[in-house]
């Protein structure tokens, strides 16, 4: 079984047990994921199966979108509403004030990730110190923000912002809880995140996702071919070529190609090259060296 299924994660649920449970639905041990979301957080999330596997680094590298709700004048150690309260702060902010702060934050900025994520530092992950109870300088990582839209607001009793929802569409790497609360410092009452739902990732939107339960109904309906997508698919925009019969042992294993062993073969630019055996099955995603006038093998996909 080889695909990439779009997955509606349930809230609960954290993107490994995802993994986990789909290995006993799907009875398939090579399964990963392409984008870590947080327990409480739901919404698309692509999963790798089989020898698709080879394309979550691929699919990692894609933008995101999201609706995220920033509660404001609360702080919180995890930066969301499942962490403790560090501050709360009265809240005088307007529309105006929000849509301002989410212009000095849409583009290119220097983000600092927070203390409760994945991220390691000296070989142990930031969570793991946090929950000893330290905290450590974190440097910031360039992130980019291309769209920061805030769509709809609630109002306190005071007639002030309380919460405010965001369209937001960013490049990879990007922590959400994070960009709130950088938004919240600006704005001067500190905010955190209520809510998280993941829309988009590259290709996959949240009007397709399913959920478990209904890939397991699938399995059990025999239609799980309907939900994968193909490995060929995801790499359609490369060009494709076809290895001559006297060199398919370098394609098998997986050996540095020269143009004249293909069939086929597009005219090379920077960039891949699909690469089929004689039977038409996909080996191999190459990548042409001008220099040396070869096909680097990128990404293999043996059978």
């Amino acid at each position: 079984m080889d695909g990439i299924i779009n997955v509606c994660k349930e809230a609960g649920y954290t993107s490994h047990d995802v993994v986990a449970k789909l290995r006993g639905i799907l009875r398939e041990k090579k399964i990963g994921h392409t984008g870590t979301l947080d327990p409480q957080a739901t919404g698309v999330l692509p999963v790798c199966v089989g020898r698709a596997t080879k394309l979550c680094e691929l699919l990692l590298d894609k933008e995101k979108t999201y609706e995220a709700v920033m509660l404001l004048g609360v702080t919180t150690d995890t930066e969301d509403m499942t962490g403790k309260e560090i501050s709360r702060s009265k809240v005088r902010v307007t529309e105006e004030q929000v849509r301002r702060a989410a212009e000095k934050f849409t583009g290119k900025y220097g983000q600092v990730p927070p203390m409760y994520s994945a991220l390691k530092v000296d070989g142990k992950r930031l969570y793991e110190l946090a929950r000893d109870g330290k905290e450590i300088e974190r440097r910031p990582r360039e992130v980019e923000i291309f769209e920061n839209e805030p769509v709809s607001f609630q109002y306190g009793e005071n007639g002030f912002v309380e919460t405010a929802l965001f369209r937001i569409r960013c490049s990879k790497g990007t922590y959400i809880r994070s960009l709130l609360r950088d938004m919240g410092e600006f704005l001067g009452c500190g905010a955190c995140m209520k809510s998280l739902v993941r829309t988009q990732a590259g290709e996959f939107f949240l009007s397709d996702a399913v959920t478990l339960s209904q890939i397991e109904a699938a399995r059990d309906e025999n239609r799980l071919p309907e939900l994968l997508l193909p490995i060929e698919k995801m790499l359609s925009k490369y060009p494709r070529s076809e290895i001559l019969p006297d060199f398919e042992r370098y394609l098998y294993n997986g050996n540095r190609l020269e143009p004249r062993m293909l069939h086929n073969l597009p005219v090379l630019k920077d960039g891949g090259v699909r690469v089929y055996d004689t039977k038409g099955i996909l080996i191999g995603l190459y990548r042409y060296e001008r220099a040396q006038k070869q096909l680097q093998p990128d990404k293999m996909f043996l059978p």
